[in-house]
Formats: C-alpha cells, sequence, structure tokens
C-alpha cells in the first residue's frame, strides 16, 4: 500500500493507520514545517519527506493507493477573515485537486473546517462528493467540528464514546496551590497575583468609552433589588423582588473567603448577551483572545473548544485556582498517544495539536478499505 499524504504536519495520519492496522509499503509526506517534520522523523523514522507540495509532480511518484491531506483552513474559518480562496494558504485546495488528477489513487481524503456552504460546494464540485460531518466529541473530549470529502464508501458517524475532560486529565502533575499565567509565556511559572503585577489591566471598548479591564475577574453571586424604572439598586422597596445577580469587582481582588462557594466566583468575558460565563469548579475555559468580542464559547464544560494552532490559552478552573491543560492533555483530546509530540518546546506542541486531526476519528473513516488492503497483503 502507497500512501502520499499533503499538509502531513506531524503525521497524524500515518498514526491513524497504524492504529486501523494497515500495512503501508510507503508513506511519502509532503510539510514543509521543521517542528511537524521532527516529531514525525521521532515516530515514524521510515517516513518518506517529499517537501513542498507545490514542487511535487504526480509523475515522479508511484501508483499511490490513498491520497490524503487537510488543506490550510485559516481562510475558510469562521474564526479568521473567511478570505476564503483568496488566502493563499486555503488556496493550497488546488494542490490537492492537481495531485488528485496526476496520481489517480483508488481512494482519497480530504479534511477541513466548517464553512459557508458556497465554499463547501466548490470543494465538493472539484472533488467529485459531498462531505460527511463529524464532531470528534464522539470520540474525544474535544468540540471540534469537521468536514470530510472521501470516495471511502459506507462512511456513518462513529459510534459515541462518552468521554468527557475529566477523563483526560493528567494527576499529579501541577501544583494545585498555583495557578499558571495567562500569557503565551506560561511555562516559565507564576501566579495570578504575579501576572497582574505585570500586565495590569487591558484596553477594552464599552458602551461608555474606552476603559481598563482585566482578563479575569472575581464576583460573587448575591440577591438585589433592582428598581426596573430607573436600573438601580433598590435594596428597601418591599414592592420589589430580590433576583440572584452576578457582581464582578473590578478591583482584580477576590472577597473574603466564606463558607459560600457563590461568595466568590470565577467569571471571564464572554461575547453574549450577558457579556460574561460563570466558571464553575471544574471546568475549562479559553482564555486565548481575552478582548475578543466575537469569539463565543468560552466556557467549556464537559468538552473542550476545539484546538487550534492559535489557542494556547485552555485553563482548567479547580477551586480556588486553575492552571492551563497541558500538553499531554491536548494530546489526549487528539486521541494522540502520549508524549507523541515530545522533542520540541510546547508552544510548537501546542501549535501542531491544533493543527492535527483527531486520529480516532481518521481510524473510523479508514476503516472500510481495510480489509480490502489486507486481502491484497496476504
Amino acid at each position: 500500500m502507497n500512501v502520499l499524504s499533503l499538509f502531513d504536519g506531524m503525521s497524524c495520519g500515518q498514526l491513524a493507520l497504524q492504529r486501523a492496522g494497515f500495512e503501508v509499503d510507503r508513506y511519502m509526506a509532503c510539510e514543509i514545517d521543521k517542528y511537524g517534520m521532527q516529531v514525525t522523523r521521532k515516530n515514524f523514522p521510515n517516513t518518506i519527506q517529499m517537501g513542498d507540495v507545490c514542487a511535487l509532480k504526480g509523475e515522479n511518484l508511484p501508483p499511490i493507493d490513498l491520497l490524503m491531506g487537510g488543506s490550510p483552513c485559516q481562510g475558510f474559518s469562521f474564526a479568521g477573515k473567511q478570505l476564503n480562496f483568496d488566502d493563499p494558504r486555503s488556496a493550497l485546495f488546488f494542490e490537492f485537486v492537481r495531485l488528485l488528477k496526476e496520481t489517480k489513487p483508488k481512494y482519497f481524503l480530504l479534511e477541513n473546517v466548517r464553512m459557508k456552504q458556497e465554499y463547501q460546494d466548490v470543494i465538493s464540485e472539484h472533488l467529485g462528493v459531498k462531505p460527511i460531518m463529524i464532531n470528534s466529541a464522539l470520540v474525544s473530549a474535544q468540540n471540534r467540528v469537521r468536514l470530510y470529502w472521501t470516495n471511502i464508501p459506507g462512511l456513518e458517524q462513529p459510534e459515541d464514546k462518552s468521554i468527557v475532560l475529566k477523563d483526560i486529565l493528567e494527576d499529579g502533575v501541577v501544583d494545585r496551590t498555583k495557578s499558571h499565567c495567562l500569557d503565551a509565556n506560561y511555562f516559565k511559572g507564576g501566579n495570578l497575583k504575579s501576572y497582574f503585577e505585570k500586565h495590569r489591566r487591558q484596553l477594552v471598548f464599552s458602551k461608555g468609552g474606552l476603559h481598563r479591564e482585566p482578563k479575569v475577574l472575581c464576583g460573587r453571586i448575591v440577591g438585589r433589588k433592582i428598581n426596573p424604572e430607573t436600573g438601580k439598586r433598590d435594596d428597601y422597596n418591599p414592592d420589589i423582588k430580590a433576583v440572584q445577580r452576578l457582581e464582578p469587582r473590578l478591583d482584580e481582588k477576590c472577597g473574603t473567603l466564606t463558607t459560600v462557594q457563590k461568595d466568590n466566583v470565577l467569571i471571564i468575558k464572554e461575547a453574549t448577551k450577558k457579556g460574561y460565563t460563570e466558571i464553575q469548579d471544574g471546568d475549562c475555559f479559553d482564555a486565548t483572545f481575552p478582548t475578543s468580542k466575537t469569539r463565543r464559547g468560552r466556557n467549556m464544560k464537559d468538552k473542550s473548544n476545539c484546538l487550534t494552532a492559535a489557542n494556547y490559552e485552555y485553563m482548567r478552573y479547580e477551586h480556588p485556582s486553575y492552571r492551563k491543560l497541558t500538553p499531554m492533555e491536548c494530546e489526549r483530546l487528539q486521541t494522540v498517544p502520549d508524549g507523541y509530540t515530545e522533542g520540541v518546546s510546547n508552544t510548537q506542541r501546542y501549535k501542531m495539536l491544533g493543527n492535527g486531526w483527531t486520529v480516532d476519528i481518521i481510524c473510523h473513516v479508514l476503516k472500510n478499505v481495510r480489509a480490502e488492503f489486507a486481502r491484497k497483503v496476504a
């Protein structure tokens, strides 16, 4: 079996083939990121590195049984500028199309993000098949919706393994009495106090104009009487019923510690009508873009948000402290073996995991061709 993997990254495709029991004669990988190639060489030293996809010619390759790849998605992602095919990274999709025509593989697989229907239709027209949408949450603790275009027959949704965040957490690797810094240099250590001493406040716009606001606030849930006519507190008005409301502290301090947990809660800014979300003990949250007005879903309950190359600030809250998700925990979110990405910096580990595939999803996609190639080998 000969496999050609475009935009191979850290070779999640090769890992999926191995896990699914395929016997691969040649695994040819197109990749230019030196860190991804370094991790691939460590785990699969027999990988044939082919370099830049744009320079590869089908006529120079042996017969290809499986062509696979996840072309860069930045131009299609709803989280980006949505330049679509005008983004030179997403335009690399046409290199996949070119090599599909030149190599004429028996099977192909293309993965990409959820996108506008009109651009999804363009890809479908070029590949001759419509995609199936699969959420990695079915096989991992990560909410990661992706589209898969393939001519592999009989593809269906995988069974739900009911994996949640608490299932993938490391034990005993973090000092629970400390919290890591909320910046890209988190792995140097630190706590919330030192973070705010270094990064006092962030400039953001509000209805009242420009003011300063911290990334993370503490607050309390308390019963208040609010006059509907004035919108202000009216605590002694017997005609107004008290309602529970969340009151954030703007001084970057926590309230007095009491036996009532609602007297001190962790809240973070969120692009919703309410403007914030409350983080409960055991939750995770995304602090990568603290002042964004468009990013939603910062509060992660049983599943993590989708890993991306830019998200370095996934935090785990364990009352009264919080910490960042470790590289190994992110490996588990992508169903990658523990320690698979070791050997490069943590920054590069997070980046390649965000760019990578959920391995168990690829195993599921490939299962219908495994029997045929097993017969060919026999």
